[in-house]
């Protein structure tokens, strides 16, 4: 008896030990928990803040553009199935027509209001995008009412939520002189820097997009509604350099009427002062031909994406299936825009006309390689350097409206040249969607768009990089 008593205290006692053990396992995971984010915490922090950002406050511009992005990704998902995928190739061609027509919409009515206006309230920037977040994140709970059903009533909700991100990016680039460091940092390589944490913070929430999905269809779009509502929060701690002072704000009104007078009488006498290149007047050939060059990649852009995805659903490439074909140019497509803007943060101070007149050949020899030879491994690349050239070729238009542009008719420049490329991509996806489905036809068409946006662009880009670069427009 008594060494059975024995036997039973140290089972018991073994059973207390192991307890113990798992105890203290847990108390010590539940320690290192928090490690991790909190490692990664700081490293984005670091990041965000190199090179003088974190005093200049580029790093508090940079962090709510990633929440923005995180926003923008949720309704993507939301809508993606909806749109395209869950019809016959033959509605799907309707469906995203109707979608290309609806995106275009607001840039055409709403072009020559949002940047005039925002170009009136300068003082008021950090609310302009506040309000911008924040009416996105309405919209988005509209379209949870709609994109269940699947019916038209999302589009014009799609359409709203659309002009609020414009509107939002507008304003965003506008201010990034303003947050520019005073030394290490080109205005190339703050916007890559920018939309790089854009990128990683999408692809970041995906998966959260996916669990949320797998919830329910609306539950995405009610993460991106949070979202916004940070993002409002996010805007008001921006630096206030952002919106101009009392003085600043009577300066910019008086040069604003000015400017908008020398237009007015640029119409009037005929000297073509209405749109684009009104607005753009007395910049130089360089932002002008830079535009041209952007548009001629964002057709391009537009015409691969709608034309392989439904060229692809019944052609596959040689040798492959065709979800297998959709997925591989697809991820070369994100892959190379990823790149774009990695390789734009890369970049040390480089002229925008070089970066540009660079991405212009590289576009035009993918392009003209996968027409000459229509392989996979052609396909594959004319959509990864597709990727690549429109990172590199918006943060080079960027940095030379930045650049060049008075800030006094910033916003109206930036929403001009949003419309011009958009009205580029919409057209190069309308000519991809109705195209005849026939690859190597496709791709010379490609290498054509390429070419007459080089042709229209390449002597202005030369002209001003043998020029220089000069200082940045900054008040």
């Amino acid at each position: 008896m008594a060494a059975g008593g024995s036997s039973s205290d140290i089972g018991t006692t073994r059973a207390e030990g192991r307890a113990g053990r798992a105890a203290r396992a847990v108390r010590a995971a539940a320690r290192a928990l928090p490690v991790v984010p909190r490692a990664l915490a700081r490293r984005v922090r670091r990041a965000t803040h190199a090179h003088g950002a974190g005093e200049s406050g580029l790093s508090k511009l940079i962090e709510l553009h990633a929440v923005h992005s995180a926003g923008d990704m949720l309704v993507t998902m939301a809508l993606a199935s909806t749109i395209f995928f869950s019809v016959p190739t033959d509605e799907a061609r309707g469906r995203v027509a109707l979608y290309l027509a609806v995106t275009m919409a607001p840039f055409v009515i709403l072009a020559p209001v949002i940047g005039p206006l925002l170009d009136r309230v300068p003082h008021g920037r950090r609310a302009a995008m506040a309000v911008a977040l924040l009416a996105r994140g309405g919209l988005a709970l509209v379209i949870a009412g709609a994109v269940v059903g699947g019916g038209l009533g999302l589009y014009p909700a799609a359409l709203g939520v659309m002009v609020c991100s414009k509107a939002y990016n507008i304003v965003r680039a506008a201010v990034v002189p303003r947050l520019l460091p005073a030394r290490g940092i080109s205005l190339v390589k703050a916007n890559a820097r920018i939309t790089l944490t854009g990128l990683i913070a999408a692809g970041a929430v995906a998966p959260i997009g996916l669990a949320l999905n797998a919830i329910g269809e609306r539950w995405p779009l009610y993460g991106a509604c949070a979202l916004t509502v940070v993002g409002a929060f996010l805007s008001f701690r921006l630096p206030g350099q952002v919106d101009l002072a009392g003085g600043e704000r009577t300066m910019h009104l008086a040069e604003l009427a000015e400017a908008r007078a020398a237009l007015a009488w640029e119409r009037e006498e005929g000297h073509g002062g209405g749109g684009v290149r009104g607005v753009m007047r007395g910049l130089g050939t360089p932002v002008l031909k830079a535009l041209f060059a952007n548009a001629g990649l964002r057709a391009l852009s537009g015409f691969l994406l709608f034309f392989m995805a439904f060229l692809l659903r019944n052609e596959p490439l040689p040798g492959l299936t065709a979800a297998f074909s959709l997925g591989l140019v697809g991820l070369a497509a994100g892959a190379g825009n990823g790149l774009g803007n990695l390789l734009g943060n890369w970049l040390r101070a480089r002229a925008p006309e070089l970066i540009l007149l660079a991405v212009l050949a590289v576009a035009l020899t993918t392009a003209t390689a996968a027409a000459v030879s229509y392989l996979a491994v052609t396909v594959v690349l004319v959509c990864a350097a597709a990727g690549i050239c429109q990172a590199l070729g918006k943060l080079s238009l960027d940095a030379m409206i930045q650049r060049d542009v008075p800030e006094v008719v910033r916003t109206s420049a930036f929403a001009r040249s949003e419309t011009s490329l958009q009205l580029a991509w919409v057209a190069g996806g309308g000519v991809g969607i109705i195209l005849p489905l026939d690859g190597p036809l496709g791709m010379r068409v490609a290498a054509a768009v390429v070419l007459l946006g080089t042709a229209a662009s390449v002597r202005g880009l030369l002209g001003g990089a043998r020029r220089g670069t000069p200082h940045p427009r900054v008040r």
